[in-house]
């Protein structure tokens, strides 16, 4: 589980109660710093988006406002943070206390990872609303959506270095607990919404222990028996910061993490962090479920909606593979490519079966080339072929990178066979798996495979038809070209990211553009 931000910054700074004099703070060692689990996660939030987002130059009200130049980094007064955090506490049940630890974690960042702040803001129109309902419906205060900022960076494919997983971060075991599960292609610790609906029922349960946020917080990190032992050695004092010098180091920073996220998303405008411009908002998002085992490829194709973000809106699918369920998978994504899926499902299950049920061989494998094997079985007269002990089978050993199509197609039967055959429920297979794709005596033609052997019964020798197997012509497909007419307002960066690509893709598309010269009414290729 992604545990704290600034170890070291928080682990320097004695606690002290209410009007006792501030400690020093000793200096800190950045190399140290650099090793913690949030300033990891930190990091990568950052690395995932560099290559796509720039600066934007879009002022929300507050920042016109205040009349902030672009790359200023205001600074303000303990007074200030201590009076900003005492409003939010009147509309929470949360203790967002105005300490030493607090405060250094949130001038921190509020300094030093503005752009961590940025990425977080543009996500949270992904996810914020969709937590606040969840929360809701549990009676929960709507503040706990920021945990997920702490634990993920808003991420939900992150996965940390003790094998916590996704935007709330569970272990596999807790997971499976709350109902959370995993198989070869799905991992529900994975999925935004389940997940979500898990960690709610869990953080009830953790408050309902304690009855205090603060250490429902410290137990979502450490565990609760961290915190009992916490607990039992300050004397069984009840609320967080009289525990905290007596809980893990990594814990004693996840409160103070906490309160910083909080306060840097709600005042970000007054520190001049503008939010990077959403690609998706909950609201334009819809969902349908699907009456079959599918390919992402396959709806790619028939749609053309981008592999890339149909993955990146169903992070629950570990391959790109959704497979068929009681209940159903469903698949998320915008409102237009949803209702383009819609219209056309049935057209695409026929391609998926087209795609997937057989294999079409353009040129002879290396293996196959000059290559018939006479299948034999003990005995002493031959005889023919409808004569065989229908208990013989053609077994075939899968390679890797094999699949049942193609293996299906080299034996000259379907797929539903060789399922039937192997009593198998699914299309899936691994490599060295021994299964049966023919019984002997069967008239279908049976194309030559090195790695086919009898399981004989009786004796007699069949020798194989070998299929003549042409090269399949590859169809021309004429690009399809769209331009997008640059609006007032409009930055290079921006049509990129509402175009679902990159500056340099964009760039590709428009050899010799000069992206910081861009004229209302000019014409820009982007697809």
């Amino acid at each position: 589980m992604i545990k704290n931000c600034l170890i070291v910054i928080v682990s320097f700074l004695s606690f002290i109660s209410i009007g006792q004099a501030p400690p020093v703070v000793k200096p800190v060692d950045s190399t140290i710093i650099k090793k913690d689990p949030f300033y990891i996660t930190v990091e990568q939030t950052l690395n995932a988006f560099y290559d796509e987002v720039a600066n934007q130059s879009n002022y929300d009200s507050i920042i016109n406002a205040l009349k902030y130049e672009s790359g200023v980094t205001p600074k303000f007064s303990d007074e200030v943070y201590c009076e900003r955090l005492e409003k939010m506490n009147e509309m929470t049940p949360f203790h967002l206390d105005c300490t030493p630890p607090a405060l250094a974690t949130i001038k921190f960042f509020a300094e030093n990872r503005r752009s961590f702040a940025r990425v977080v803001l543009g996500r949270s129109q992904l996810y914020f609303e969709m937590f606040e309902e969840k929360l809701a419906m549990y009676g929960l205060p709507k503040e706990l959506k920021f945990l997920a900022v702490i634990e993920s960076g808003l991420r939900p494919q992150v996965k940390s270095r003790a094998g916590a997983l996704g935007l709330w971060q569970f272990m596999y075991r807790t997971g499976l607990y709350y109902g959370l599960n995993e198989n070869s292609y799905i991992d529900e610790r994975m999925d935004p919404e389940k997940a979500t609906d898990a960690a709610c029922r869990y953080l009830k349960k953790l408050y309902d222990i304690y009855g205090d946020w603060n250490l429902a917080l410290a137990s979502y990190n450490a565990g609760p028996g961290n915190v009992n032992k916490a607990i039992r050695r300050s004397g069984g004092k009840k609320t967080y910061w009289e525990v905290r010098p007596f809980l893990p180091a990594e814990t004693q920073g996840y409160v103070p993490n906490f309160i910083a996220a909080a306060y840097l998303l709600t005042y970000h405008a007054e520190h001049n962090i503008i939010p990077i411009e959403a690609k998706w908002k909950y609201a334009q998002l819809d969902t349908m479920c699907l009456s079959s085992g599918i390919h992402m490829s396959t709806m790619t194709k028939l749609t053309g909606w981008s592999l890339d973000e149909i993955q990146s809106l169903n992070p629950i699918y570990k391959t790109g593979y959704i497979p068929r369920t009681n209940p159903p998978q469903c698949i998320t994504g915008p409102l237009l490519e949803i209702g383009k899926l819609v219209s056309v499902e049935d057209e695409l299950y026929a391609l998926e079966k087209q795609l997937y049920s057989t294999y079409v061989v353009t040129e002879p494998l290396a293996a196959e080339k000059d290559t018939v094997e006479t299948l034999k079985v003990s005995g002493s007269d031959a005889v023919t072929s409808s004569a065989i002990n229908t208990d013989a089978f053609v077994y075939h050993t899968v390679l890797r990178g094999e699949t049942i199509g193609r293996i299906a197609t080299k034996h000259g039967v379907t797929v539903s066979q060789v399922m039937t055959l192997n009593n198998m429920k699914s299309t899936s297979l691994y490599a060295g798996q021994r299964i049966k794709v023919k019984q002997v005596g069967d008239k279908t033609p049976i194309a030559t495979d090195p790695n086919a052997v009898v399981n004989p019964a009786d004796s007699v020798t069949v020798q194989p038809v070998v299929e003549e197997i042409k090269p399949v012509k590859p169809v021309k497909v004429k690009p399809v070209i769209k331009n997008y007419n640059v609006r007032s307002g409009d930055t290079f960066s921006k049509i990129a990211q509402r175009n679902n690509l990159t500056q340099q893709q964009l760039k590709r598309l428009n050899p010799g553009i000069n992206e910081n010269r861009l004229t209302v009414g000019q014409r820009i290729r982007v697809k």
